[in-house]
């Protein structure tokens, strides 16, 4: 990807405590690691994490996924192959829900992985930040719960991406969805009448979603997936899988055989 300068003030701003999450972290030498985080304030950044593999670190405990942290960092690292990379000065946890487990940890790389798959670095979502944290708690519930926390995320991320379409009408004619009719959602075509062979969904269900995706509740969004849950999965899996374009969700190829949530 191509480097963008970043302005005074915006190198400024990311010494500054950030609110952050930790999407994935690999080992950059023997004592360091290199971390995927999602902050509020800037989007997606890479960092390293100096010293932070010894066993001694304070950041051992703190640099864990799922955990709000509050993290300060530094100027880009001038090192040979981190040239885009960001130093990480110090990081704090910032509270939060418990860490997830059992089959919940799963979904919960799901929503890393779309997140590193679908957002370009230095791109801020503030509101994608808001709903990420309030979707971690719920995958922790049962299942029903869990499998509509994952739908209302999905279609948040689809939405700050800009590639959801308006649920409440039909994409190529604009005539609004009727209550009673049912629908499919295609990836090229948007919101259309259902045919045999395509997965639908009721035109109440559409217009509800599009209701609460536009009063900006998750809560609200998450329950609003809850009665149709299982049919939106495959029709946001398709759209997922296209914007993805040949790029794999090792996640989803997991998720399939604990629990065929993918």
């Amino acid at each position: 990807m191509t480097r963008v300068a970043a302005r005074p003030s915006a190198t400024r701003s990311l010494r500054a405590p950030l609110q952050a999450y930790v999407l994935h972290s690999y080992a950059w030498s023997e004592s360091s690691l290199i971390l995927d985080l999602f902050t509020r304030e800037h989007g997606r950044l890479a960092v390293v994490a100096k010293g932070a593999k010894r066993p001694y670190s304070q950041l051992r405990a703190v640099l864990l996924p799922f955990q709000r942290i509050h993290a300060t960092l530094g100027r880009a690292s001038n090192d040979e192959g981190a040239s885009e990379v960001q130093t990480l000065r110090g990081a704090e946890w910032a509270g939060g829900a418990a860490m997830l487990t059992g089959a919940p940890l799963f979904s919960g790389f799901y929503a890393n992985e779309l997140l590193m798959k679908l957002l370009a670095r230095h791109d801020p979502h503030a509101a994608l930040f808001d709903a990420y944290a309030q979707t971690l708690p719920a995958l922790a519930s049962n299942d029903a719960t869990s499998q509509a926390a994952l739908r209302a995320f999905e279609l948040t991320l689809l939405r700050e991406i800009g590639v959801l379409p308006d649920l409440s009408v039909q994409t190529l004619t604009q005539q609004p969805v009727s209550e009673a009719q049912r629908y499919t959602l295609l990836p090229e075509a948007g919101v259309g009448a259902a045919r045999a062979g395509e997965g639908d969904v009721t035109g109440a269900l559409l217009i509800g979603l599009q209701a609460a995706l536009e009063h900006g509740s998750i809560p609200a969004l998450q329950q609003a997936c809850a009665p149709g849950a299982a049919e939106l999965k495959g029709l946001l899996r398709g759209m997922i899988q296209h914007h993805l374009g040949n790029s794999v969700l090792r996640t989803r190829q997991v998720m399939a055989g604990v629990r065929g949530i993918a």
